[in-house]
């Protein structure tokens, strides 16, 4: 298998920076196939780093939970200051951007909406524009793939650090085609280049990229993860373990009033394409339900191409809800900086879901809209692929 050709390559392989001073946005994740890290890399190109910037969990991504906020410090080893931007600011401020030639992002995106590191890269390039500050973006694979797009939009009104613009859930574009789409279509306006990939199709899912797999974060070890996260991301905005301080986080779903053979009887019977749900107990070590007996399920996915993560995870908040009505609760703000709007909306990108299922709505009730939506961001979407 030959390797996908990233961004990081293409720029310090061809020393296109070299004798620049440069600010790195990056984290664990941002290696190389020999697994070498992109700061490495820029040093041994002939450039100078500046400054580093890590996104939520911090440059190290050592901090497991989320809504923890990293401290700023620096690296003792390089001998470079590192700012955090999930910290009192998730947007470089001039001071950090002073001296700097350019900015460079390399982080490691999941295909999913609510995540992070998309923001974090719109927040830099705003501060970009604001202070005249380059911005290069180093493309990397979509690990779920760029074909598939599913979910709803999210609506005005509902934007929030996990959702700052009118994208589906499961969006199918790499993060240097959001990074096109942000600064264009939203108005940003940065100077930005995006660095892509060499030998990446939209098809691809991140095990034939042979690439190594580093987690980009500290609750998506791996790409079976990364697979089912567009949907049972939303089990952070109700009281269901989505089986955080487990060893399979997002596809460990459960709660204490659940038993686990009916619940996937149940669930198996509806017959959801490309996924089967196994009988599982567990209790977390941490977060919610912490040393507390959960029932529920594990999610196998047995058919990537037609597996639909997100009409899976309303199918699975649905059932949770029917399995223990006086049970179940949607969880209360605050939720990512957000403190008024209840966190399911914000993750869902509107109200649709929670009062949906109040008012006896059903998953292919909700998922019905979901399909014009769609077909609406592909034609938006479609000038600014790097990759067909």
């Amino acid at each position: 298998m030959t390797a996908v050709i990233l961004g990081s390559d293409t720029l310090f392989d061809r020393s296109l920076l070299r004798g620049r001073t440069i600010g790195l946005v990056c984290n664990p994740a941002s290696i190389d196939a020999r697994l070498q890290h992109v700061i490495s890399r820029a040093e041994g190109a002939g450039v100078r780093v500046g400054a580093v910037f890590g996104p939520q969990h911090g440059f190290r991504s050592d901090l497991q939970e989320n809504m923890i906020e990293s401290p700023h410090g620096d690296d003792p080893t390089r001998g470079v200051r590192v700012y955090s931007l999930y910290s009192e600011t998730r947007t470089p401020t001039a001071d950090m951007l002073a001296g700097l030639d350019a900015l460079v992002i390399d982080l490691q995106d999941v295909g999913t909406r609510i995540y992070t590191y998309i923001y974090t890269m719109a927040n830099c390039l705003t501060a970009a524009a604001a202070h005249g500050v380059p911005v290069v973006v180093c493309d990397r694979p979509n690990p779920i793939g760029g074909a598939q797009v599913e979910g709803p939009m999210l609506l005005p009104g509902f934007e929030s650090f996990v959702g700052q613009y009118p994208i589906p859930m499961r969006h199918g574009m790499t993060i240097g085609e959001l990074a096109r789409l942000f600064n264009d279509q939203f108005g940003i306006g940065a100077k930005l280049e995006v660095v892509a990939m060499q030998g990446w199709s939209r098809a691809q899912y991140f095990d034939s990229t042979g690439l190594p797999w580093v987690l980009p974060s500290p609750n998506v070890p791996t790409l079976d993860t990364a697979i089912v996260y567009p949907g049972t991301v939303l089990f952070e905005g109700t009281n269901v373990s989505e089986g955080r301080g487990t060893t399979k986080p997002f596809e460990l779903c459960g709660a204490p009033w659940v038993s686990p053979e009916p619940f996937c009887e149940a669930l198996n019977a509806r017959q959801l394409p490309g996924v089967t749900f196994r009988p599982h107990a567990f209790e977390p070590a941490f977060h919610k339900h912490a040393k507390v007996l959960c029932g529920g399920c594990q999610i196998h996915v047995t058919d990537r191409a037609v597996f639909r993560a997100v009409e899976t995870g309303v199918a699975l908040i649905e059932a949770f809800r029917a399995a223990g009505p006086d049970q179940f609760a949607w969880r209360e703000p605050p939720y990512e900086y957000e403190d008024t709007i209840p966190p399911i909306d914000i993750l869902y990108g509107s109200a649709q879901l929670r009062e949906g299922l109040g008012a006896g709505r059903t998953t292919n009730d909700l998922a019905r809209p979901w399909a014009d939506e769609v077909a609406e961001f592909m034609n938006l979407r479609e000038r600014f692929l790097l990759y067909r």
